[in-house]
C-alpha cells in the first residue's frame, strides 16, 4: 500500500521433487500425532516450549494484530486449584450439561470428568484470545478475525510440539473463566484452550476410534 514501508520477500523456491518429498514427510510425521491422556511427570526443557510458542506466533492474523496470549503453567502451586476448577466444570458437563447426543459421540474416546494430567504433565499452555490489542505493546485497538487467527496459531503450536517429540492434549472445559483468574489475565481476553504437553506415560494408550481419519476424498474437493 502506498505510503507504508515494505521489505523484500524472503522466499526460497524448491525443486518440485523436494516440495513433494517435504509435503509427504510432514504428513507422515503429523499423522502420528495423537491426543494423549496419560502423561509422565518427566520434565521438558522450557526452551522447547518457548520455541514452539514462537512458532505459533508466526501465524497469520487479522491486520497482523496477533490477538493471542499464551500463559504457560509449570509444575507449581496453580496446578491443584486449576485441576479442581476444571474438573468441577467437567462434572457438570458429564452429568447432564452436554446432552445425550454429545455424550454418545464422546463415548468411543472413553473420556470422563477425571483429569489427572492437569497435575501430572510438566507444562500446561493456556491460550487466550484478545478482543482488543494490536501489534505494538500498549495498543488497545479492536482486533479482527480473532477466532480464526487464534485457531491457526493453536494449530501451529500443536504441530510444533509434536515435531519436537512431545505429546499433546487439547482441553476445553466450558466455561473457562477460572483460567483468567488463575493466570492473572485481563478481562478483555477470552480463554479458549488449555494445551497439555509433555512425554506420554509408560504404557499409554489411545482409543482405536481416534485413529479413524477421513480419507482425502471426504475432506477435499478440487473445483474450477
Amino acid at each position: 500500500m502506498a505510503g507504508h514501508p515494505t521489505v523484500p520477500l524472503e522466499f526460497s523456491e524448491l525443486p518440485e521433487s523436494e516440495m513433494r518429498a517435504r509435503a509427504l514427510a510432514f504428513y507422515e510425521a503429523m499423522k502420528t500425532r495423537r491426543t494423549v491422556r496419560d502423561f509422565s511427570d518427566r520434565q521438558v526443557p522450557r526452551e522447547i516450549i518457548e520455541h514452539a510458542i514462537l512458532t505459533a506466533g508466526t501465524a497469520p492474523s487479522g491486520a497482523n494484530h496477533q490477538p493471542w496470549f499464551f500463559s504457560v503453567i509449570g509444575c507449581g502451586p496453580l496446578r491443584k486449584p486449576l485441576r479442581e476448577a476444571a474438573e468441577a466444570e467437567e462434572r457438570a458437563f458429564y452429568e447432564g450439561k452436554a446432552g445425550t447426543e454429545w455424550l454418545e459421540a464422546l463415548a468411543p474416546l472413553g473420556t470422563d470428568s477425571d483429569k489427572p494430567f492437569l497435575e501430572t504433565a510438566p507444562w500446561l499452555i493456556a491460550v487466550f484470545a484478545q478482543r482488543r490489542g494490536g501489534p505494538k505493546p500498549g495498543d488497545h485497538r479492536k482486533n479482527y478475525y480473532v477466532s480464526e487467527s487464534v485457531g491457526i496459531a493453536c494449530g501451529l503450536l500443536l504441530a510444533s510440539l509434536h515435531q519436537a517429540g512431545l505429546a499433546t492434549l487439547t482441553h476445553t472445559p466450558n466455561p473457562m473463566g477460572f483460567l483468567t483468574e488463575l493466570c492473572g489475565r485481563p478481562e478483555n481476553e477470552k480463554p479458549v484452550m488449555l494445551i497439555v504437553t509433555g512425554y506420554p506415560a509408560e504404557g499409554a494408550t489411545v482409543p482405536l476410534h481416534a485413529l479413524d481419519k477421513k480419507p482425502l476424498d471426504q475432506i477435499c474437493g478440487f473445483v474450477g
